[in-house]
Order: structure tokens, then sequence, then C-alpha cells
């Protein structure tokens, strides 16, 4: 198997950020103690359900991908669908089976949520369009859940929950922005999404509108008094990415202002979990 295109494969740069939004969601969720391993554990969870998740999403979006990503590894004939298929399957054991390791039977229950709910979208809910962008956004807020569900923390806490609302809205956001750069690949696994059935500027005001959603929540642990003075200035970092991102799709709505916006969008939901951590401390 071809190394490079396994890594490509599995986008470890998204594995690590849901790696690390579970380590985020532990501090927050303020457990009595936080021992070393628990957090490990958490971690290698949410990086190898994300990796599995990946890999099984390139296997069913192979005919999408040869139009709007032929240089991806399985289009580009770096990896077979076979690989692929088998290389996601071991990403799932191993996340699993770190989330038996925790000993915490909350936490495999929501590993095993996880799985099913990404199952579910890459084979199912994707060609749904919005009903597919909420399922794939809740999987963004779901690592902050786990982290607190691990290390034995409060996973009802205010504050837990604002931040996996905003990271919820967010990826909604990004995922309706990047169903308009895919318009074309779309046609061809038929997916309804909302640029595909209402056009390009109906989904752009839909992706701008979450992007708002996102902002406002992300006010709310400020306005409320639970977070710290470093969250209250931190938190402007990524919102104003946010803002900028809501008025440039809604400005210009094309495929490739799209695909721009929702790169950008995730080095703000990266620098929103940094925020979220010192918000924590």
């Amino acid at each position: 198997m071809n190394a490079r295109g396994m890594l490509d494969l599995i986008r470890p740069a998204n594995c690590v950020m849901l790696g690390f939004a579970v380590i985020v969601g532990a501090f927050v969720s303020k457990p009595p103690t936080t021992p070393t391993l628990q957090l490990a554990l958490g971690f290698f969870t949410g990086f190898f359900m994300c990796a599995y998740s990946m890999a099984g999403n390139d296997v069913y979006d192979l005919e999408v991908d040869r139009v709007n990503r032929p240089d991806r590894p399985i289009p580009s004939g770096r990896i077979t669908v076979t690989q692929a298929s088998k290389l996601s399957l071991v990403m799932l054991a191993v996340g699993v089976g770190c989330s038996v390791l925790s000993l915490n039977p909350l936490a495999v229950v929501i590993a095993v949520a996880y799985a099913f709910i990404s199952w579910l979208y890459n084979s199912r809910a994707k060609k749904t369009g919005l009903p597919g962008n909420l399922i794939v956004a809740s999987s963004l807020a779901i690592p902050f859940i786990y982290g607190g569900a691990v290390s034995g923390g409060s996973i009802g806490g205010s504050l837990l929950l604002m931040m996996a609302l905003t990271a919820f809205f967010s990826g909604v956001g990004r995922e309706v922005v990047k169903s308009m750069a895919d318009v074309e690949g779309d046609a061809k696994r038929q997916v309804n999404s909302l640029a595909r059935a209402r056009g390009l500027g109906f989904a752009a005001g839909v992706g701008a509108f979450f992007f708002s959603l996102a902002v406002l929540t992300s006010w709310v642990p400020l306005l409320t008094g639970l977070s710290n003075q470093l969250y209250s200035y931190g938190v402007i970092v990524p919102d104003v990415i946010f803002v900028y991102l809501a008025v440039a799709i809604v400005g210009r709505h094309d495929p490739q202002s799209a695909y721009r916006v929702k790169r950008i969008a995730l080095a703000g939901m990266t620098l929103g979990l940094l925020v979220f951590i010192g918000g924590a401390v």
C-alpha cells in the first residue's frame, strides 16, 4: 500500500483536530482528576475514528472524486478500493479498541454511536443534502462530549454544551459551503445538496447563516460568565474569521470561492479549539 496515499486517505490534519477536540472536552468538563492515560486513549479514539470515517468516505465517494478531486488516493490509483476499505476497518477497530481500554462504558457507547453515524453519512445520508450536513456536523460536536465522558467529567455542563453547539453550527456551515464546491461531482452520485436543489446563492445564504449562529453561540459563555478572560480575548479571532467567511460566500458564491471558504473555515475551527481549551483553564 502506498504510504503517502494512505496518509492522504485518512486526512491526518482532520484526525488530529478531532483527537484534540476530545482533549478540549475533557478539560472543559472539569473532571476530579485527569489521568494522562485516559487523555491519551481519548485522543487516539478521536484520531482513529476520524481516520475510519475519512477512508470510508473516499470509498463511497469514488465517482464524485473522479470529477471533483481526481488527485485523491483512490481515483489517482495510489490506493485501491479494497485497500481503502481494509484500512477503514482497521482504523475502526483501533478506535473502538482505545475506547474499550478506557474502561468507561459511556465512552464506548459514544464511540460506537460515532462509528454508526459516520457509516450512515458515508453510505446513505450524504445524498440527502442538508440532513446529511447536519449528521456530519454532529461528528464535530461528539468529540467534546466524548472527552467529558472518557475523563469522568460532567457532560452536561453549560460551557461544554455551548462549545459543542458552536462546533456543530460551524460544521454545518462548512458542509453546506463544501457542497457548493462539489456541485459538479455531486451530480454523479445524485447527491441532493442545497447547492444542487436550490442553487448556489441559496446554499451560500444557508452556509452564512450557520457561520453566524456559530459566532453567536461562541459568545454565550462570555455573556453568561461561564468563561474566563483568556476566552473573551481569544474568541475574537475565530469569530472574525467566520464573519468574514459569511460575508465572502454571500458576496461571491461560485464553486471556486466556496472551495476557498471551506478551507479557511477549517483553520477557523482549529483556532476555535485553542480558544475553547483556553477558556477552561
